[in-house]
């Protein structure tokens, strides 16, 4: 793994020249991505996260947690035991760099031997999960981790929208596969990574997994672009 995403947010953190990133998948044309845009503070997060970080209580996890704005503020501004995981290594450092100060390079289906109050999955919390297929492997496993009356905070989007529809009206989506199911892939400075895949899940899709896993799944907030956030618990 070249760590492409990781590189870039360590790049912004030390001044070390950063670039844009340009993402592409299987369905949508190349796209760029100002790194910045990962360093948000409260004031400029879409209304779904700041409405997960206001939710947000007691021991918390943030799995994926990038270049760590989410952990820095509940740090910071409502003091909660914050501990931030990323399979990135340069995004770690990052967050190190950042001040945030529990955090490590993990992949959350190893970590073992803790129990948290709220799990948070922002910015597309699903994509980890890859494909609906190892949806139920990824629940099972956050369920495990979840202390009892513990929430799981998690956003995505139904991502329909970007299939042609026919004279019906009825979407063109794969007929073999679930629709939400994409290859990712990143470039930056010039280098590419293996694509991987990414997993966007509809509100219905999440909430009949949530409920065959044993949770409790609530809507708690529609963004303005079929993008939505839910919270599981059990």
């Amino acid at each position: 793994m070249k760590d492409l995403f990781g590189k870039a947010i360590l790049d912004y953190q030390t001044n070390n020249k950063p670039e844009n990133l340009i993402t592409e998948t299987n369905i949508s044309e190349e796209d760029e991505m100002s790194v910045a845009y990962l360093f948000r503070t409260f004031e400029e997060m879409p209304s779904i996260e700041q409405k997960a970080l206001e939710l947000a209580k007691g021991k918390t996890l943030d799995v994926g947690c990038g270049a760590g704005s989410h952990s820095l503020y509940l740090q910071n501004k409502k003091l909660l035991d914050i501990t931030a995981i990323d399979i990135s290594s340069n995004a770690i450092k990052a967050c190190e760099l950042r001040g945030i100060q529990k955090v490590k390079v993990q992949d959350i289906l190893t970590l073992e031997n803790e129990k948290f109050d709220t799990i948070l999955l922002l910015m597309n919390g699903t994509g980890i999960f890859g494909t609906l297929k190892n949806t139920p492997k990824f629940l099972q496993k956050l369920k495990s981790l979840l202390n009892p009356g513990g929430q799981i905070l998690i956003d995505s989007s139904d991502i329909i929208y970007m299939f042609d529809e026919d004279e019906d009206g009825a979407f063109e989506v794969p007929a073999n596969s679930y629709y939400g199911e994409l290859e990712f892939t990143i470039q930056y400075k010039g280098e590419t990574e293996d694509s991987f895949p990414w997993l966007y899940l509809d509100y219905n899709t999440l909430q009949n997994a949530a409920i065959a896993n044993g949770f409790q799944c609530e809507l708690i907030l529609e963004g303005e672009h079929y993008d939505y956030l839910a919270k599981l618990s059990f």
